[in-house]
Protein backbone atom coordinates (compact mmCIF):
# COMPACT_ATOMS: atom_id res chain seq x y z
CA UNK A 1 0.00 0.00 0.00
CA UNK A 2 1.50 3.29 -1.19
CA UNK A 3 1.75 6.30 1.32
CA UNK A 4 -0.74 8.91 0.20
CA UNK A 5 0.28 12.06 0.87
CA UNK A 6 -0.90 23.17 -7.60
CA UNK A 7 -2.20 27.28 -6.75
CA UNK A 8 -3.00 25.68 -10.27
CA UNK A 9 -2.50 28.84 -12.27
CA UNK A 10 -3.38 27.46 -15.88
CA UNK A 11 -4.31 29.71 -19.06
CA UNK A 12 -7.75 29.68 -19.55
CA UNK A 13 -8.88 29.73 -22.71
CA UNK A 14 -11.67 28.12 -25.29
CA UNK A 15 -10.34 25.28 -27.02
CA UNK A 16 -11.71 24.08 -30.65
CA UNK A 17 -10.21 20.46 -32.08
CA UNK A 18 -7.64 20.64 -34.66
CA UNK A 19 -9.84 19.75 -37.74
CA UNK A 20 -12.04 22.91 -36.77
CA UNK A 21 -9.27 25.17 -36.40
CA UNK A 22 -7.68 23.18 -40.12
CA UNK A 23 -11.14 24.76 -41.92
CA UNK A 24 -10.26 28.53 -39.88
CA UNK A 25 -8.46 31.15 -41.86
CA UNK A 26 -4.82 32.00 -40.83
CA UNK A 27 -5.02 35.25 -38.90
CA UNK A 28 -3.07 38.22 -39.91
CA UNK A 29 0.12 37.63 -38.42
CA UNK A 30 8.46 45.62 4.68
CA UNK A 31 8.39 46.81 8.38
CA UNK A 32 10.72 44.82 9.73
CA UNK A 33 12.36 41.53 8.43
CA UNK A 34 13.15 38.29 10.27
CA UNK A 35 16.61 38.23 12.12
CA UNK A 36 17.92 34.57 11.41
CA UNK A 37 20.65 33.37 13.76
CA UNK A 38 22.13 31.14 10.98
CA UNK A 39 23.63 32.48 8.29
CA UNK A 40 21.69 30.28 5.63
CA UNK A 41 18.63 31.64 6.52
CA UNK A 42 19.98 35.19 6.29
CA UNK A 43 19.89 34.67 2.80
CA UNK A 44 16.60 32.60 2.63
CA UNK A 45 14.81 33.60 -0.88
CA UNK A 46 11.38 34.58 -1.30
CA UNK A 47 10.23 35.51 2.17
CA UNK A 48 7.60 37.70 2.67
CA UNK A 49 8.27 40.91 4.05
CA UNK A 50 6.08 43.20 6.63
CA UNK A 51 5.80 45.44 4.01
CA UNK A 52 3.31 43.98 1.78
CA UNK A 53 0.07 46.23 1.93
CA UNK A 54 -2.69 45.41 4.68
CA UNK A 55 -4.94 43.68 1.44
CA UNK A 56 -2.27 41.52 0.06
CA UNK A 57 -2.12 39.98 3.60
CA UNK A 58 -5.22 39.53 4.57
CA UNK A 59 -5.93 37.04 0.70
CA UNK A 60 -2.97 34.86 2.07
CA UNK A 61 -5.33 34.17 4.70
CA UNK A 62 -8.00 32.82 1.96
CA UNK A 63 -7.72 30.11 -0.59
CA UNK A 64 -6.27 32.05 -2.91
CA UNK A 65 -5.70 29.21 -5.45
CA UNK A 66 -7.20 29.34 -8.97
CA UNK A 67 -8.85 26.62 -11.27
CA UNK A 68 -10.14 26.63 -14.72
CA UNK A 69 -9.19 24.19 -17.18
CA UNK A 70 -12.72 24.30 -19.30
CA UNK A 71 -14.36 24.48 -15.75
CA UNK A 72 -17.23 23.02 -14.60
CA UNK A 73 -18.69 26.36 -13.23
CA UNK A 74 -18.17 27.66 -16.74
CA UNK A 75 -20.45 24.09 -17.72
CA UNK A 76 -22.96 24.92 -15.40
CA UNK A 77 -23.56 28.38 -15.83
CA UNK A 78 -24.16 28.33 -19.59
CA UNK A 79 -27.72 27.00 -19.29
CA UNK A 80 -30.55 27.24 -16.29
CA UNK A 81 -29.50 24.11 -14.61
CA UNK A 82 -32.57 22.00 -12.89
CA UNK A 83 -33.99 22.83 -9.40
CA UNK A 84 -32.29 20.51 -7.50
CA UNK A 85 -35.64 18.26 -6.01
CA UNK A 86 -34.96 16.17 -3.32
CA UNK A 87 -35.32 12.94 -6.15
CA UNK A 88 -33.64 14.86 -8.79
CA UNK A 89 -30.31 12.55 -8.67
CA UNK A 90 -32.35 9.58 -8.87
CA UNK A 91 -33.87 10.53 -11.10
CA UNK A 92 -31.09 11.80 -13.31
CA UNK A 93 -28.95 8.18 -12.63
CA UNK A 94 -32.26 6.55 -14.13
CA UNK A 95 -32.02 8.76 -17.24
CA UNK A 96 -28.02 8.22 -17.65
CA UNK A 97 -29.05 4.24 -17.15
CA UNK A 98 -31.63 4.92 -19.95
CA UNK A 99 -29.20 5.79 -23.06
CA UNK A 100 -31.85 4.27 -25.79
CA UNK A 101 -33.45 7.17 -27.45
CA UNK A 102 -31.68 9.99 -25.48
CA UNK A 103 -30.31 12.60 -27.81
CA UNK A 104 -27.05 14.66 -27.44
CA UNK A 105 -28.57 17.98 -26.14
CA UNK A 106 -30.47 15.55 -23.95
CA UNK A 107 -27.20 13.64 -22.07
CA UNK A 108 -25.53 16.88 -22.00
CA UNK A 109 -28.50 18.50 -19.84
CA UNK A 110 -28.47 15.39 -17.85
CA UNK A 111 -24.58 15.34 -17.43
CA UNK A 112 -24.65 18.92 -16.44
CA UNK A 113 -27.48 18.73 -13.97
CA UNK A 114 -25.85 15.52 -12.54
CA UNK A 115 -22.51 16.75 -11.89
CA UNK A 116 -23.78 20.24 -10.43
CA UNK A 117 -25.57 18.10 -7.88
CA UNK A 118 -22.84 16.29 -6.95
CA UNK A 119 -20.32 18.76 -6.91
CA UNK A 120 -22.62 21.05 -4.46
CA UNK A 121 -23.24 18.44 -2.19
CA UNK A 122 -21.86 14.84 -0.77
CA UNK A 123 -24.20 12.72 -2.33
CA UNK A 124 -22.36 9.02 -1.15
CA UNK A 125 -25.39 7.23 -0.32
CA UNK A 126 -26.99 8.41 -3.68
CA UNK A 127 -24.53 6.72 -5.85
CA UNK A 128 -23.40 4.03 -3.69
CA UNK A 129 -23.15 0.54 -5.59
CA UNK A 130 -23.60 2.30 -8.80
CA UNK A 131 -20.44 3.68 -9.59
CA UNK A 132 -19.02 0.87 -11.96
CA UNK A 133 -22.43 1.11 -14.13
CA UNK A 134 -22.58 4.98 -14.10
CA UNK A 135 -18.74 5.15 -14.86
CA UNK A 136 -19.83 2.18 -17.99
CA UNK A 137 -22.58 5.04 -19.63
CA UNK A 138 -19.89 7.96 -19.35
CA UNK A 139 -17.58 5.82 -21.05
CA UNK A 140 -19.52 4.94 -23.69
CA UNK A 141 -20.18 8.66 -24.58
CA UNK A 142 -16.41 8.93 -24.36
CA UNK A 143 -15.52 6.36 -26.70
CA UNK A 144 -18.17 7.70 -29.17
CA UNK A 145 -17.71 11.71 -28.83
CA UNK A 146 -20.80 12.68 -30.57
CA UNK A 147 -20.07 16.30 -29.33
CA UNK A 148 -17.12 17.65 -27.28
CA UNK A 149 -19.35 18.78 -24.79
CA UNK A 150 -20.70 16.01 -24.11
CA UNK A 151 -17.37 14.09 -24.35
CA UNK A 152 -16.09 16.72 -21.70
CA UNK A 153 -19.18 16.59 -19.51
CA UNK A 154 -19.01 12.93 -19.44
CA UNK A 155 -15.17 12.69 -18.56
CA UNK A 156 -16.02 15.34 -16.11
CA UNK A 157 -18.97 13.25 -14.11
CA UNK A 158 -16.16 9.87 -13.93
CA UNK A 159 -14.04 12.31 -11.94
CA UNK A 160 -16.87 13.73 -9.82
CA UNK A 161 -18.54 10.41 -9.50
CA UNK A 162 -15.16 9.00 -8.24
CA UNK A 163 -14.00 11.22 -5.73
CA UNK A 164 -17.92 11.26 -4.49
CA UNK A 165 -17.58 7.02 -3.73
CA UNK A 166 -14.58 5.61 -4.58
CA UNK A 167 -14.52 2.25 -6.84
CA UNK A 168 -11.74 -0.33 -6.61
CA UNK A 169 -12.83 -1.41 -9.87
CA UNK A 170 -13.01 1.13 -12.17
CA UNK A 171 -9.59 1.37 -12.92
CA UNK A 172 -9.71 -1.82 -14.69
CA UNK A 173 -12.73 -0.85 -16.93
CA UNK A 174 -12.09 2.82 -17.97
CA UNK A 175 -8.09 3.52 -18.19
CA UNK A 176 -7.35 1.86 -21.68
CA UNK A 177 -11.00 3.80 -23.09
CA UNK A 178 -9.03 6.78 -21.38
CA UNK A 179 -6.20 6.74 -22.76
CA UNK A 180 -7.39 6.08 -25.90
CA UNK A 181 -9.54 9.36 -26.29
CA UNK A 182 -6.62 11.71 -24.92
CA UNK A 183 -4.56 9.86 -28.21
CA UNK A 184 -7.17 9.89 -30.75
CA UNK A 185 -9.28 12.39 -30.03
CA UNK A 186 -8.96 15.81 -32.62
CA UNK A 187 -10.35 17.94 -29.64
CA UNK A 188 -7.47 19.68 -27.32
CA UNK A 189 -10.52 20.28 -24.87
CA UNK A 190 -11.63 16.58 -24.86
CA UNK A 191 -7.65 15.42 -23.94
CA UNK A 192 -7.07 17.93 -21.04
CA UNK A 193 -10.85 16.35 -19.54
CA UNK A 194 -9.90 12.81 -19.99
CA UNK A 195 -6.12 13.32 -18.49
CA UNK A 196 -7.27 14.50 -15.46
CA UNK A 197 -10.02 11.54 -15.64
CA UNK A 198 -7.97 9.10 -16.40
CA UNK A 199 -5.66 10.51 -13.04
CA UNK A 200 -8.33 10.76 -10.94
CA UNK A 201 -9.69 6.96 -11.83
CA UNK A 202 -6.41 6.08 -11.28
CA UNK A 203 -6.35 7.31 -7.85
CA UNK A 204 -10.05 6.46 -6.46
CA UNK A 205 -10.48 3.64 -9.06
CA UNK A 206 -8.52 0.42 -7.47
CA UNK A 207 -5.25 0.84 -9.87
CA UNK A 208 -2.04 -0.96 -8.32
CA UNK A 209 0.95 -0.08 -7.67
CA UNK A 210 2.61 -0.96 -11.03
CA UNK A 211 -0.36 0.61 -13.03
CA UNK A 212 -0.21 4.18 -11.13
CA UNK A 213 3.73 4.14 -12.22
CA UNK A 214 2.43 3.23 -15.80
CA UNK A 215 -0.05 5.54 -16.07
CA UNK A 216 2.70 8.69 -14.79
CA UNK A 217 5.01 7.01 -17.86
CA UNK A 218 1.85 7.68 -20.17
CA UNK A 219 1.72 11.25 -18.64
CA UNK A 220 5.33 11.92 -18.69
CA UNK A 221 5.22 10.77 -22.46
CA UNK A 222 2.78 13.69 -23.04
CA UNK A 223 5.13 16.24 -21.26
CA UNK A 224 8.69 15.03 -22.86
CA UNK A 225 7.22 15.18 -26.23
CA UNK A 226 5.40 18.51 -25.81
CA UNK A 227 1.86 16.96 -26.81
CA UNK A 228 3.37 15.39 -29.82
CA UNK A 229 2.75 11.72 -28.63
CA UNK A 230 -0.75 12.37 -28.58
CA UNK A 231 -0.98 14.53 -32.12
CA UNK A 232 -1.48 17.69 -30.18
CA UNK A 233 2.05 20.01 -30.56
CA UNK A 234 2.07 23.22 -29.63
CA UNK A 235 -0.94 22.59 -27.18
CA UNK A 236 -0.25 23.69 -24.06
CA UNK A 237 -3.06 22.72 -21.65
CA UNK A 238 -2.79 19.01 -21.91
CA UNK A 239 1.00 19.43 -21.19
CA UNK A 240 -0.50 21.42 -18.41
CA UNK A 241 -2.81 18.44 -17.52
CA UNK A 242 -0.53 16.29 -17.89
CA UNK A 243 2.39 17.71 -15.57
CA UNK A 244 -0.63 18.38 -12.42
CA UNK A 245 -1.48 14.91 -12.78
CA UNK A 246 1.74 13.28 -12.80
CA UNK A 247 2.41 15.53 -9.92
CA UNK A 248 -1.03 14.27 -8.16
CA UNK A 249 -0.15 10.40 -8.65
CA UNK A 250 3.35 11.07 -7.59
CA UNK A 251 1.88 11.63 -3.94
CA UNK A 252 0.64 8.39 -3.62
CA UNK A 253 4.36 6.60 -4.53
CA UNK A 254 6.82 6.04 -1.71
CA UNK A 255 9.89 5.77 -2.97
CA UNK A 256 10.90 7.85 -6.03
CA UNK A 257 14.80 7.46 -6.25
CA UNK A 258 15.11 5.50 -9.43
CA UNK A 259 12.59 7.83 -11.32
CA UNK A 260 13.57 11.11 -9.75
CA UNK A 261 16.82 12.23 -11.52
CA UNK A 262 15.15 11.28 -15.30
CA UNK A 263 12.25 12.94 -14.06
CA UNK A 264 13.65 16.05 -13.15
CA UNK A 265 15.56 16.12 -16.62
CA UNK A 266 12.22 16.22 -18.33
CA UNK A 267 10.80 19.18 -16.01
CA UNK A 268 13.76 21.10 -16.61
CA UNK A 269 13.27 20.79 -20.40
CA UNK A 270 9.76 22.53 -19.81
CA UNK A 271 11.23 25.67 -18.14
CA UNK A 272 11.92 26.63 -21.13
CA UNK A 273 8.46 26.54 -22.37
CA UNK A 274 6.90 29.10 -24.00
CA UNK A 275 4.15 29.14 -21.20
CA UNK A 276 4.42 30.64 -18.25
CA UNK A 277 1.25 27.70 -16.89
CA UNK A 278 3.70 24.61 -17.98
CA UNK A 279 6.98 26.26 -16.38
CA UNK A 280 5.29 26.98 -13.14
CA UNK A 281 3.65 22.91 -13.63
CA UNK A 282 7.13 21.51 -14.23
CA UNK A 283 8.99 24.01 -10.88
CA UNK A 284 6.13 22.61 -8.67
CA UNK A 285 6.24 18.59 -9.84
CA UNK A 286 10.74 19.30 -9.43
CA UNK A 287 9.73 20.53 -5.58
CA UNK A 288 7.50 17.85 -4.80
CA UNK A 289 10.28 15.39 -5.85
CA UNK A 290 12.91 17.18 -3.82
CA UNK A 291 10.24 17.25 -0.83
CA UNK A 292 10.04 13.73 -1.59
CA UNK A 293 13.78 12.72 -1.24
CA UNK A 294 13.55 13.83 2.30
CA UNK A 295 11.65 12.56 5.84
CA UNK A 296 11.66 13.83 9.49
CA UNK A 297 13.76 12.71 11.93
CA UNK A 298 11.60 10.90 14.07
CA UNK A 299 11.27 11.10 17.65
CA UNK A 300 13.37 8.90 19.57
CA UNK A 301 15.36 8.16 16.34
CA UNK A 302 19.27 8.98 16.58
CA UNK A 303 20.85 11.39 14.15
CA UNK A 304 23.91 9.47 14.71
CA UNK A 305 22.23 6.92 12.81
CA UNK A 306 22.81 9.02 9.45
CA UNK A 307 25.45 10.67 7.61
CA UNK A 308 26.10 14.37 8.88
CA UNK A 309 25.77 15.25 5.41
CA UNK A 310 22.28 13.91 4.97
CA UNK A 311 21.02 15.78 7.86
CA UNK A 312 19.22 19.01 7.16
CA UNK A 313 18.54 21.22 10.30
CA UNK A 314 15.80 23.88 9.87
CA UNK A 315 18.14 26.92 9.42
CA UNK A 316 15.16 28.98 11.18
CA UNK A 317 15.76 27.09 14.04
CA UNK A 318 11.78 26.95 14.84
CA UNK A 319 11.00 25.38 18.13
CA UNK A 320 9.61 21.86 17.33
CA UNK A 321 10.55 21.27 13.91
CA UNK A 322 12.62 18.41 13.66
CA UNK A 323 15.96 17.78 11.41
CA UNK A 324 15.01 16.19 8.08
CA UNK A 325 17.40 13.29 7.03
CA UNK A 326 18.35 12.88 3.15
CA UNK A 327 16.85 9.54 1.95
CA UNK A 328 18.67 9.81 -1.92
CA UNK A 329 19.71 12.80 -4.15
CA UNK A 330 17.18 13.69 -5.62
CA UNK A 331 18.97 15.25 -8.67
CA UNK A 332 23.08 15.44 -8.74
CA UNK A 333 23.08 18.81 -10.54
CA UNK A 334 21.19 20.86 -7.89
CA UNK A 335 23.36 23.73 -8.12
CA UNK A 336 23.07 24.13 -12.43
CA UNK A 337 18.51 23.67 -11.44
CA UNK A 338 18.92 26.81 -8.70
CA UNK A 339 20.75 28.58 -11.70
CA UNK A 340 18.24 27.37 -14.16
CA UNK A 341 15.50 28.37 -11.88
CA UNK A 342 16.83 31.87 -11.18
CA UNK A 343 17.26 32.52 -14.38
CA UNK A 344 14.04 31.79 -15.60
CA UNK A 345 12.78 34.02 -12.61
CA UNK A 346 14.74 36.96 -13.71
CA UNK A 347 14.09 36.43 -17.34
CA UNK A 348 10.24 35.71 -17.20
CA UNK A 349 10.10 39.85 -15.90
CA UNK A 350 11.23 41.24 -19.11
CA UNK A 351 9.27 38.82 -21.44
CA UNK A 352 6.71 41.34 -23.05
CA UNK A 353 4.76 38.66 -24.70
CA UNK A 354 3.49 36.92 -21.05
CA UNK A 355 1.18 38.68 -18.98
CA UNK A 356 2.05 40.72 -16.50
CA UNK A 357 -0.94 38.44 -14.11
CA UNK A 358 1.46 35.18 -15.61
CA UNK A 359 5.05 36.40 -14.90
CA UNK A 360 3.88 37.50 -11.50
CA UNK A 361 2.63 34.17 -10.92
CA UNK A 362 5.55 32.82 -12.65
CA UNK A 363 8.33 34.10 -10.59
CA UNK A 364 6.53 33.41 -7.51
CA UNK A 365 6.31 29.79 -7.86
CA UNK A 366 9.43 29.48 -9.67
CA UNK A 367 11.08 31.67 -6.34
CA UNK A 368 8.71 29.04 -4.17
CA UNK A 369 10.29 26.08 -5.88
CA UNK A 370 14.11 27.73 -5.45
CA UNK A 371 13.50 28.09 -1.66
CA UNK A 372 11.88 24.46 -1.47
CA UNK A 373 15.07 23.07 -3.10
CA UNK A 374 17.84 24.86 -1.25
CA UNK A 375 15.77 25.02 2.49
CA UNK A 376 13.97 21.56 2.36
CA UNK A 377 12.08 22.82 5.37
CA UNK A 378 9.99 25.32 3.32
CA UNK A 379 6.88 24.47 1.55
CA UNK A 380 5.44 26.91 -1.17
CA UNK A 381 4.39 30.04 -0.25
CA UNK A 382 6.50 29.65 2.90
CA UNK A 383 7.35 33.44 4.34
CA UNK A 384 9.99 34.22 6.60
CA UNK A 385 8.97 37.46 8.03
CA UNK A 386 7.97 37.82 11.64
CA UNK A 387 4.10 38.08 12.68
CA UNK A 388 4.18 41.14 14.63
CA UNK A 389 1.43 39.97 16.72
CA UNK A 390 2.88 36.83 17.87
CA UNK A 391 6.49 37.48 17.12
CA UNK A 392 6.53 34.07 14.94
CA UNK A 393 8.11 33.25 11.58
CA UNK A 394 4.74 33.38 9.19
CA UNK A 395 5.34 29.85 7.88
CA UNK A 396 3.17 29.01 4.96
CA UNK A 397 1.41 31.95 3.80
CA UNK A 398 -0.98 29.07 1.63
CA UNK A 399 -4.44 29.12 3.30
CA UNK A 400 -8.04 27.76 2.36
CA UNK A 401 -10.85 28.94 4.97
CA UNK A 402 -13.07 26.09 6.12
CA UNK A 403 -16.46 27.94 6.86
CA UNK A 404 -16.61 28.42 10.30
CA UNK A 405 -14.28 25.50 11.31
CA UNK A 406 -11.20 27.27 10.84
CA UNK A 407 -7.69 27.40 8.42
CA UNK A 408 -5.87 24.61 6.50
CA UNK A 409 -2.83 25.16 6.03
CA UNK A 410 -1.11 24.43 3.04
CA UNK A 411 2.55 23.95 3.89
CA UNK A 412 3.66 20.88 2.08
CA UNK A 413 4.14 20.47 -1.87
CA UNK A 414 1.79 17.30 -1.66
CA UNK A 415 -0.64 19.12 -0.50
CA UNK A 416 -0.86 21.48 -2.43
CA UNK A 417 -0.79 18.78 -5.30
CA UNK A 418 -3.96 16.88 -3.73
CA UNK A 419 -5.83 20.28 -2.90
CA UNK A 420 -5.72 21.25 -6.26
CA UNK A 421 -6.73 18.06 -8.04
CA UNK A 422 -9.58 18.07 -5.49
CA UNK A 423 -10.45 21.83 -6.63
CA UNK A 424 -10.48 20.71 -10.49
CA UNK A 425 -12.91 18.21 -9.39
CA UNK A 426 -15.02 19.75 -7.34
CA UNK A 427 -14.44 23.55 -7.98
CA UNK A 428 -16.32 25.59 -5.67
CA UNK A 429 -18.08 22.83 -3.67
CA UNK A 430 -14.66 21.71 -2.18
CA UNK A 431 -15.24 22.85 1.19
CA UNK A 432 -18.43 21.20 1.19
CA UNK A 433 -16.94 18.14 0.47
CA UNK A 434 -13.99 17.83 2.75
CA UNK A 435 -16.47 18.66 5.38
CA UNK A 436 -18.56 16.07 4.50
CA UNK A 437 -17.00 13.66 1.77
CA UNK A 438 -14.88 10.95 3.85
CA UNK A 439 -12.73 10.24 0.70
CA UNK A 440 -11.99 14.03 0.58
CA UNK A 441 -10.98 14.24 3.84
CA UNK A 442 -8.68 10.82 3.99
CA UNK A 443 -7.36 12.33 0.94
CA UNK A 444 -5.90 15.70 2.55
CA UNK A 445 -6.14 14.93 6.18
CA UNK A 446 -5.44 18.03 7.32
CA UNK A 447 -6.13 19.01 10.59
CA UNK A 448 -8.36 22.75 11.15
CA UNK A 449 -9.13 24.28 14.41
CA UNK A 450 -12.24 22.44 15.04
CA UNK A 451 -11.53 19.20 16.64
CA UNK A 452 -15.48 18.70 16.98
CA UNK A 453 -16.04 18.48 13.58
CA UNK A 454 -13.17 16.09 12.98
CA UNK A 455 -14.07 13.85 15.64
CA UNK A 456 -17.90 13.84 13.65
CA UNK A 457 -16.20 13.34 10.34
CA UNK A 458 -14.31 10.06 11.41
CA UNK A 459 -17.30 8.86 12.74
CA UNK A 460 -19.27 8.64 9.77
CA UNK A 461 -19.51 5.30 7.78
CA UNK A 462 -16.84 5.31 5.28
CA UNK A 463 -15.59 2.83 2.45
CA UNK A 464 -11.62 2.12 2.55
CA UNK A 465 -9.54 3.32 -0.39
CA UNK A 466 -6.68 3.89 -1.43
CA UNK A 467 -6.15 7.43 -0.45
CA UNK A 468 -5.35 7.18 2.80
CA UNK A 469 -2.77 8.45 4.44
CA UNK A 470 0.30 7.36 6.84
Amino acid sequence: MHDLRKQALLESKKTTSRKARSRQPTPASSKRTTPVSSRAASKVRGGSSRGDSDEENDAELSDETSFSVGSIDELLNGDASEPMSEGALADRIEEIFSRKGSTIPGREKCYKTYIHYLVTRYSGDGIDGKEEELVAAFLKSIREEDSEKETMLAAKAIAITLTTSPSEDTFEIASNILKRAITDSDSVTVMTATIHALAICTFYGGASDEATLEIMDFLLEIVTSDGNSISAPDESDPVVAALEEWGFLCTLVDDMSSQSEESIEAFIEQLNSAYASVQIAAGENIALLYEKSFKPLDAGEDSEDYRDEDIVSDPLETPGIRPLIRLYPAYRRTDQLLHALTTRTRTSVSVHSVSKADRKALKTSLSDVAQSIEYPHFGPRYSTAIDDNTEMYYGSRMKVKIHDQGVMTIDKWWKLFRLEALKRVLQGGFVTHYEDNPTIFETLPILVSAPDAYKKRMQRPRKVSRAMSG
